[in-house]
């Protein structure tokens, strides 16, 4: 009996999460689909994402991956995760991928979404997926703040003082700002972030889009490389991980490739 290799695609509500990676005291995305998966496969799996969202950061998009010897169908995988995960996590789309895919390094562009909801009154259904602000927001000064972030830098300006990260150059590929209906969306799509970047640019941004720095503002916090200089960090609750895409991926040896939920 061979392994195969399998990828997950996740939707997840984070509020009442500790963000993705397991940890000793607290409720994980991670922990919650392994306990699932060792329960649907009777042995333990290890779950690999493409990346650890934090604690309050939700997914429509988020890429798991692991690997089993146990024999199932993609409708058995989708079928039976949804059966046992919470209310707050589920399975959209189970797929057999080749041996060697990593949900991380294999990932070519992830897409970040950051909500905020201006206006007067506060929503009590928008409450844990966006950030109320009760002034409007000047999208057209925050849409012309983005455009000198877009390409690679070092964002050392917007990295949280606890990351990891080898260094603090990246290259965003896209940053755009627009208005739907009651809410102004920052959209970002990268190869990869540092931890709370998107969030950070969202706080500085906030800052202009309330009219108390100029759009020119935030060249100068990317060039000044230091964090202190910039805005604070937007909420957890309004960011959300749309999607993340990857090249053209091998089928698994058995040929029947995957089942949505959709």
């Amino acid at each position: 009996m061979g392994e195969t290799r399998w990828k997950l695609t996740l939707e997840y509500d984070g509020t009442d999460f500790h963000g993705w990676s397991i940890q000793p005291n607290g409720r994980t995305v991670q922990g919650e689909l392994e306990v699932a998966l060792a329960q649907l496969l009777r042995h333990e799996v290890q779950v690999a994402g493409s990346g650890r969202t934090d604690a309050g950061v939700h997914a429509a998009g988020q890429v798991a991956a692991f690997t089993t010897s146990a024999e199932r169908t993609p409708d058995n995988i989708l079928r039976g995760l949804n059966a046992m995960l919470p209310g707050d996590l589920a399975v959209v789309r189970a797929e057999r991928v080749h041996l060697g895919f990593d949900p991380r390094h294999d990932a070519k562009v992830k897409h970040y979404r950051y909500r905020w909801l201006d206006r007067q009154a506060r929503s009590p259904l928008r409450r844990r997926d966006a950030w109320w602000v009760r002034d409007p927001l000047d999208v057209e000064a925050m849409q012309a703040a983005v455009q000198p972030l877009m390409g690679t830098h070092d964002f050392s300006s917007f990295r949280a003082a606890g990351c990891d990260a080898a260094h603090p150059v990246r290259t965003v590929q896209r940053l755009a700002v627009s208005r739907r209906g009651g809410e102004v969306h920052l959209d970002a799509h990268g190869h990869g972030f540092l931890r709370y970047m998107v969030r950070n640019i969202a706080g500085s941004l906030w800052v202009i889009g309330l009219r108390r720095r100029p759009p020119e503002w935030l060249a100068e916090v990317l060039a000044a490389r230091d964090r202190g200089v910039a805005a604070r960090t937007a909420p957890a609750l309004g960011l959300t991980l749309l999607s993340v895409q990857y090249g053209e991926e091998r089928e698994g040896p058995q040929g029947e490739d995957h089942t949505s939920a959709r």
